[in-house]
């Protein structure tokens, strides 16, 4: 399913163990936008509403990885918690 408009608000992220956040958010945005323009809305968000909280899962991710490399990372966990 392939909306024309969809609003997702992440009211918190979560980043335990990682001592600096840079620009994850704005790489974490990006990703998800290309995600969800390119493989469409999960059919859990098909309908509307809201989800109160999403369990993304765990990430390994070296200390000196980059913020893109990172963010890039936590929107495909978030995907894919939003596809179960």
């Amino acid at each position: 399913m392939r909306p024309k408009s969809i609003e997702l608000h992440i009211e918190e992220l979560v980043l335990d163990g990682l001592s600096r956040h840079g620009n994850i958010k704005e790489a974490v945005e990006t990703e998800l936008s290309r995600m969800l323009g390119d493989q469409g809305l999960p059919q859990l968000l098909g309908q509307g509403g809201e989800i109160e909280s999403l369990e993304g899962g765990s990430l390994d991710v070296k200390e000196n990885s980059r913020y893109d490399v990172i963010g890039a990372a936590v929107a495909r966990s978030i995907y894919g918690g939003l596809k179960r």
